[in-house]
């Protein structure tokens, strides 16, 4: 756990006691700090009974007379839909209402900093960059809104990096946050409800460059219009940029084209490498993480063979297009991470003879929009409270089948897929929408696709996982 030592003697209240607040609580007792805490889960609330320093109560009743700062957890609203009441109290209070990232930061003031935002790919282009540090040895803490709360980092040292995912939430909540590298990958519709609009969402992501030095470096996606308005609005200001793309050349940056990676920062374009050599990374949305990757790598020093090293070993994420198995020529993945159109498209363009399993709680826009792919898609198994909604979306886009639950889905397009031996055949989990109609989280809901497929294949003897690999 990280030393907060610049806390000793003030007051926090801790609103949020999931797996970051518990532990941002915890560090600041530990610190030499008053807490005041809650959440309101009990269980919650039960586990911080027995920490020193910290003590649990209404926040709302107790009020936040003496308090220095308001640490919030970041699934709370402080604005939209409507201010939580003891955000509001903050507000009103003048408190200032901070995050667990923000603390991090103040704890490591002078350390290099990586930040990555974007609707889509934050985490596997953060997977990367510390992947790709890490082989070249570089003394790298990686995590934020991917995998380990901030303060559950070490201090990695002058010579080392913080490479952090941060979500539009986490932003709003991080005043201090000054990037030696910002990453932008894109932009698309999402999280409205909590931005009260796509301006608003914009507006916190923007947040990556608020507080840039001039010596900073923004590295930005070329690929949809309202990243390319960011990117040249910061260029009207001065600041540096590499710009990235997925689909082609950009002039001065770093993109993909014809499945090779090319670095054009010098003005003179050079392979990096063929992407085809990075299994883990499939599809033009992938090249564009690796671009981003490349380009951050690069700006803290990384030698260009020693990243494509990183590029070619990257393992991949779980639920990120994870190769689950390949048998009897049938390729099953589990992309249960993509909760949206957007991010079931980067899915869907990746594959040529699609059973794909779709559904579950659905978000605004639907499935529409995913039009141009239904010719790649052999049959939708549609699953969860959006499965009449898809199929009506879908329309005779593609042959539908309502199985309801991801148990009847699997099922059923293993069979088929099995059935049909179709050259390039993809059983892909890819629901396009939420998983909170039928499990917790996304992560349970490819867990639980992960375990069928494997009972499926183990209980027909069709499988050989020998050769499984995660993608992302």
């Amino acid at each position: 756990m990280l030393n907060l030592g610049f806390a000793r003697d003030h007051t926090y209240a801790v609103m949020g006691l999931g797996k970051s607040g518990a532990v941002a609580a915890r560090a600041l007792a530990a610190a030499g700090a008053t807490v005041f805490a809650w959440d309101d889960s009990a269980d919650r609330r039960a586990a911080l009974q027995d920490v020193d320093g910290a003590t649990v109560v209404d926040l709302a009743e107790r009020g936040l007379g003496g308090v220095d700062a308001l640490v919030l957890s970041p699934g709370i609203p402080h604005t939209h839909p409507e201010p939580h009441p003891v955000a509001a109290a903050a507000k009103a209070a003048g408190v200032p209402i901070i995050g667990d990232v923000e603390l991090l930061l103040r704890a490591l003031p002078d350390r290099r900093l990586v930040a990555i935002t974007g609707t889509n790919g934050k985490s596997t282009t953060t997977a990367l960059i510390g992947h790709i540090l890490a082989s070249a040895n570089v003394p790298v803490e990686v995590g934020g809104n991917l995998g380990r709360p901030a303060l559950e980092f070490a201090d990695p040292g002058p010579n080392g990096v913080v490479v952090l995912e941060l979500s539009s939430y986490q932003l709003e909540l991080t005043p201090s946050l000054a990037p030696t590298v910002a990453v932008w990958l894109n932009i698309t519709p999402d999280h409205i409800d909590r931005h009260g609009s796509l301006a608003g969402y914009i507006a916190a992501k923007r947040r990556i460059f608020a507080h840039q030095t001039p010596s900073g470096l923004a590295v930005i996606g070329n690929d949809d219009v309202h990243s390319r308005d960011v990117a040249d609005r910061l260029r009207r200001d001065g600041r540096r940029i590499v710009d990235l793309s997925g689909l082609g050349p950009v002039v001065g940056g770093v993109y993909a084209e014809d499945s090779e990676l090319i670095d054009a920062r010098s003005g003179r374009p050079e392979t990096v490498l063929s992407m085809t050599e990075a299994p883990a990374l499939p599809g033009e949305h992938n090249a564009q993480n690796a671009a981003a990757a490349f380009a951050a790598c690069a700006a803290l020093g990384i030698a260009r063979p020693a990243i494509a090293d990183g590029i070619r070993s990257f393992p991949g994420l779980a639920h990120r297009q994870e190769r689950i198995a390949e048998a009897g020529g049938v390729l099953y993945v589990n992309d249960s991470k993509a909760t949206n159109a957007d991010a079931a498209a980067r899915a869907l363009a990746c594959y040529s003879a699609i059973y794909w399993i779709a559904g579950g709680r659905g978000k605004e826009g639907g499935v529409s929009s995913l039009a141009p792919f239904f010719p790649r898609i052999r049959k939708a198994y549609l699953i969860g409270e959006s499965a009449g909604t898809f199929a009506r979306e879908i329309g005779d886009g593609c042959p539908t089948a309502l199985c309801r639950t991801l148990e009847m889905a699997v099922r059923q397009a293993h069979l088929d897929a099995q059935a049909d031996q179709r050259p390039g055949a993809v059983v892909l989990l890819s629901p396009a929408a939420a998983s909170f109609d039928q499990f917790p989280n996304f992560e349970v809901r490819g867990e639980r696709f992960r375990a069928l497929v494997h009972d499926l294949l183990d209980g027909n003897g069709a499988g050989d996982h020998a050769g499984e690999r995660r993608a992302s």
